[in-house]
């Protein structure tokens, strides 16, 4: 009886453990408009992590070109998860390209959460 006690709470301690972890994905969306407010499919989306910011982020890079919906979806996790447990922010420059047009944007990203920015190409 007190091995059964014992296991069931042990069982019970991992339920409730495991229950805490945060399971939400990171993710930065980023939806391109041109000049005139229309979304732009196939626009280029570069994000780049800024080193100089207060936390410091981590160098990062990625490039996704812009779907039917007019925007570019980036999974942040990996970044989030190489950054290690107590960074959970991340201050990343977005430039976006489309034919001879262009346009920029500053956005903080934090884990766990979908940040969403909009950039007007000019």
């Amino acid at each position: 009886m007190k091995n059964f006690f014992k296991v069931s709470v042990l069982f019970l301690g991992i339920l409730i453990f495991s229950g805490c972890v945060n399971k939400e994905p990171s993710v930065l969306k980023i939806f391109v408009r041109s000049a005139s407010n229309d979304l732009l499919q196939g626009a280029e989306v570069v994000v780049i992590g800024d080193p100089s910011s207060n936390p410091p982020t981590q160098n990062y890079v990625d490039t996704i070109v812009t779907n039917a919906s007019g925007f570019a979806q980036f999974n942040m996790d990996n970044y989030f998860s190489s950054a290690g447990s107590e960074n959970t922010t991340g201050y990343f420059d977005i430039i976006a390209k489309k034919d001879n047009q262009s346009g920029t944007a500053y956005v903080r990203c934090r884990v766990h959460l979908t940040t969403v920015e909009t950039v007007f190409l000019n």
